[in-house]
């Protein structure tokens, strides 16, 4: 399986980004995929899930309102629409998939390698 973020910069505050991942080598319309986050000195943190049919979506309370997690299955990608930054939204973000979705780490299993997002005060 394997998982490519892109979409990642630099970007002022209250300023927006669009982060795209590209999966390929699992049957993508049957996971759930997730968007997670590490800032420096701080551990792995989840953003937003959305589930294998797009029906459903879920957010950190920290980005509810801002964020938008969306999935093309057609496509084999899935994206966060990332609104109103702010500087502790500063951080490597991961593309992720799961059998089951949720909020936990440990309920995903491949990775894609993080794209940086650096929001300027």
């Amino acid at each position: 399986v394997q998982l490519v973020e892109s979409g990642g910069g630099l970007v002022q505050h209250g300023g927006s980004v669009r982060l795209s991942c590209a999966a390929s080598g699992r049957t993508f319309r049957s996971y759930a995929m997730g968007w997670f986050r590490q800032a420096p000195g701080k551990e792995r943190e989840f953003v937003a899930a959305i589930s294998w049919s797009g029906c459903s979506t879920y957010y950190a309370d920290s980005v509810k309102g801002r964020f938008t997690i969306s999935r093309d299955n057609a496509k084999n990608t899935v994206s966060l629409q990332m609104n109103s930054l702010k500087p502790e939204d500063t951080a490597v973000y991961y593309c992720t998939t799961s059998a089951s979705g949720g909020i936990r780490l440990d309920e995903y299993d491949y990775w894609g390698q993080g794209t940086q997002v650096t929001v300027s005060s």
